[in-house]
């Protein structure tokens, strides 16, 4: 006959509060490994309304723009172009956009080179 104390329970009920403790301290530290895993952490949304009824927010992560709208998701990488610090391109080979441009900065203009479209857009 077994012990009672060899039993599977009793070895589980006996490592549960060291495995209480393993589990408090990484907790957090596998949520903060995410926080600084997830690309762009500090980059804000900026919404863009645009001719014909599109909408889009964009996310400028290091040298790509992240664009999510009603023409569905695009990853755009910097590109060539653009006057002065305020202006930047970023392209694919679906579409094309410019930001940073107007008086204020807060325009935007998406050009789709496969079809024969060019949209102004504004920030919102």
């Amino acid at each position: 006959m077994k012990s009672i104390a060899y039993s599977p329970y009793f070895a589980w009920a006996r490592h549960r509060k060291s495995l209480k403790n393993l589990f408090f301290v990484l907790g957090p530290a596998a949520g903060l490994l995410a926080g600084c895993a997830s690309p762009g952490g500090d980059a804000a949304l900026a919404r863009y309304r645009c001719e014909q009824g599109l909408e889009f927010t964009v996310k400028f992560v290091d040298d790509t723009a992240i664009l999510n709208g009603t023409r569905g998701y695009d990853l755009l990488l910097r590109d060539a172009g653009g006057q002065g610090a305020l202006q930047s391109v970023y392209s694919n080979a679906r579409m094309r956009a410019e930001f940073g441009l107007g008086a204020s900065s807060r325009e935007a203009v998406l050009r789709y080179p496969l079809l024969p479209l060019r949209l102004r857009c504004v920030r919102d």
